[in-house]
């Protein structure tokens, strides 16, 4: 999930709803199955193409010729966070990309030797990758929780490859050093989960019971999002991935400084452990999970290019499942800043 000091701030109250314009009358390609109600049920074809050191797989949906969006999920969710926001900006004419991140999903090592590697850098390099491999120049980003701050390592590293950004708690960038500095009680309370993936109890834990402990933590995040069994299990799948537990297990031992990363990213690493500004137009959403950073400034000054910041009331961690027309609306908007 997302940073430290965002989580600990606590919950608040209801959501601005927004339409979006069409840029293409392009008839699109929207590979998902819909309900009687018209709201979608998951993504019916996916794709799957070699990038970096993995094969990832991921949901296309809109005109192969749109202008490209790639959204990115957090944990312990998946691609379905966007089962609803795809459909409206592939019917607005964006082509739209929704990878499984690393240890997710059908995204799978192709060397058994590769190490499981969770660090924000090696994440963020995977993205680039997968541009490389679809041909993608340039693309609008979207994303919360591990997404958003994938999205904000991109963006603050390789900003031509990034048309304008959509970040979900706005500058998400670890700070290992920012990291071994303690909250208050309460917020270290809000961080159980990290402190028990410290530990071999944690693992072993983790590995037993990853579908009720990660809907644990769907709860948790999204206290007024009552999503039903199916819902979740949709996504649980994701979680069946062979390296899941290790990604996950690494992400949070590095940030807190218990397991190290790799040496090929030290470069690019050591530029974000420099808290980079990000220049590219972007928007910042801020919902009830985000506590008092609600009203994002707290991060404002991390942004130095077009900015628009959104807050989302009643709306839980899972911004773009919880709120997807609101969610789609900041990508067109963000992308016309």
């Amino acid at each position: 999930m997302i940073s430290r000091r965002v989580f600990a701030q606590g919950f608040a109250g209801v959501v601005a709803a927004g339409t979006l314009a069409a840029c293409s009358s392009e008839k699109a390609a929207v590979p998902v199955a819909a309900t009687s109600s018209g709201g979608h049920t998951e993504f019916t074809a996916l794709k799957q193409v070699q990038a970096g050191p993995l094969t990832i797989g991921y949901a296309e949906a809109g005109p192969a010729n749109g202008q490209p969006v790639i959204l990115l999920h957090g944990w312990p969710y998946d691609i379905h966070s966007y089962v609803d926001v795809a459909p409206d900006l592939a019917a607005a004419g964006y082509r739209v990309i929704v990878p499984y991140l690393r240890g997710y999903g059908s995204t799978t090592f192709l060397a058994a030797d590769t190490v499981r590697n969770g660090q924000q850098s090696a994440i963020a390099s995977d993205i680039v990758a997968l541009m490389d491999a679809l041909h993608i120049d340039k693309a609008v980003f979207g994303g919360y929780d591990w997404g958003s701050r994938t999205v904000g390592c991109v963006a603050a590293l390789w900003p031509e490859r990034v048309k304008a950004a959509v970040l979900v708690s706005g500058y998400l960038v670890t700070n290992l050093k920012a990291q071994q500095q303690p909250l208050t009680p309460v917020a270290e309370l809000g961080w159980w989960y990290q402190y028990y993936f410290a530990t071999e109890r944690g693992v072993q834990g983790y590995t037993a019971n990853r579908h009720d402990f990660n809907k644990l933590i769907w709860t948790n995040a999204s206290p007024k999002w009552k999503f039903d069994d199916a819902t979740y299990d949709r996504s649980a799948r994701a979680f069946g991935n062979p390296d899941h537990v290790a990604i996950v297990i690494h992400n949070y031992r590095w940030r807190l400084g218990l397991a190290d990363g790799e040496k090929q990213y030290d470069e690019i690493e050591q530029k974000l452990q420099t808290a980079p500004p990000i220049t590219v137009p972007s928007i910042t959403i801020g919902s009830d999970f985000d506590g008092a950073a609600i009203d994002g400034k707290a991060y404002r000054s991390k942004f130095t290019g077009k900015y628009d910041h959104r807050i989302l009331k009643g709306i839980g961690h899972n911004v773009p499942q919880e709120a997807p027309k609101d969610f789609a609306k900041s990508i067109v908007d963000a992308d016309r800043l």
